[in-house]
């Protein structure tokens, strides 16, 4: 564990050596503190490594075991709230690893579609919630049959032969926004290939936009008014469910490694683009170095 904290750091210092100019500034008279912002990324890696995957716990986690590696370690409330800061260091990060990723993977012609959601308040709370409104609203997952206070996390994937699919885009937007709308407010450009989706993306002004760029997109068959589907048609509906089942394991391999769509602890807007961002490049970084 030794030598994974060490390493953790190193990269850490290397991400900061090489995109200084995106990372977060310091400009006041405290911009070099003894407790360095790479210690704390560190810190935020190592614990998600270590399935800590609250603030609280990570803290915790390097209190009890790790103080003498950090000997100038704040209190819990500085350590928390110079983390709600890093945002945009953990997206320059995140982008990073996202390159690396695309240079190590060959992808098959063909682009998954979904989303996710990450759950600020569920069922009878998600009407009450009043975190981050600024980002987030009720939302429907139709999946889990749940009403959500929360943002939704959309990606495209490209399918990969015997693998999780490669990631090729990711965004955030509010709980509320249908699929389909969120695709096409992002104008995300996909030239020359298929897109398989769910029946959230069967929208003739979105099958217009993508036969500009010579793509073509897939979705389940919509059961018809006043008849049932035929067997040739529930068969189609069944493939499409197959060709679409990696993605929806992409998500369930990250929440599994960083329990991101659990942001009931969150209590503000940067706390909950911590969440979001900082999640997501601990999952890129276990991608890239195949932990």
């Amino acid at each position: 564990m030794e030598n994974q904290l060490i390493q953790l750091y190193l990269f850490v210092c290397q991400i900061y050596d090489t995109r200084s100019n995106t990372c977060f500034q310091r400009l006041s008279n405290n911009r070099e503190p003894r407790f360095t912002d790479q210690e704390l990324i560190a810190i935020w890696f190592f614990g998600h490594l270590n399935e800590k995957f609250q603030k609280k716990q990570i803290y915790n986690f390097i209190l009890n075991y790790w103080a003498d590696w950090f000997p100038s370690l704040p209190s819990y409330q500085t350590f928390s709230y110079r983390l709600n800061l890093l945002e945009q260091t953990f997206q320059s990060i995140g982008a990073e690893l996202f390159s690396q990723l695309h240079g190590q993977q060959t992808p098959e012609l063909d682009h998954l579609v979904d989303s996710f959601p990450v759950m600020l308040a569920s069922n009878g709370h998600a009407y009450t919630g009043k975190v981050a409104r600024e980002v987030a609203n009720v939302g429907y997952c139709s999946a889990k049959k749940t009403f959500f206070h929360s943002v939704r996390l959309h990606a495209v994937a490209a399918r990969c032969f015997a693998k999780m699919p490669s990631p090729s885009q990711i965004w955030l937007c509010e709980g509320s926004l249908y699929d389909s709308h969120s695709f096409k407010e992002q104008f995300v450009r996909l030239p020359n290939t298929t897109l398989i989706g769910d029946k959230a993306y069967a929208d003739k002004l979105l099958a217009r936009q993508l036969e500009e760029q010579f793509t073509e997109v897939i979705t389940p068959l919509k059961k018809p008014k006043g008849r049932e589907l035929s067997h040739r048609e529930k068969y189609f509906n069944r493939l499409i469910s197959r060709f679409r089942q990696p993605i929806e394991s992409l998500f369930n391999w990250i929440d599994e490694k960083t329990n991101i769509q659990s942001a009931s602890k969150v209590r503000s807007t940067d706390g909950l683009m911590l969440h979001c961002f900082g999640k997501l490049a601990v999952a890129f970084f276990l991608l890239v170095f195949n932990y």
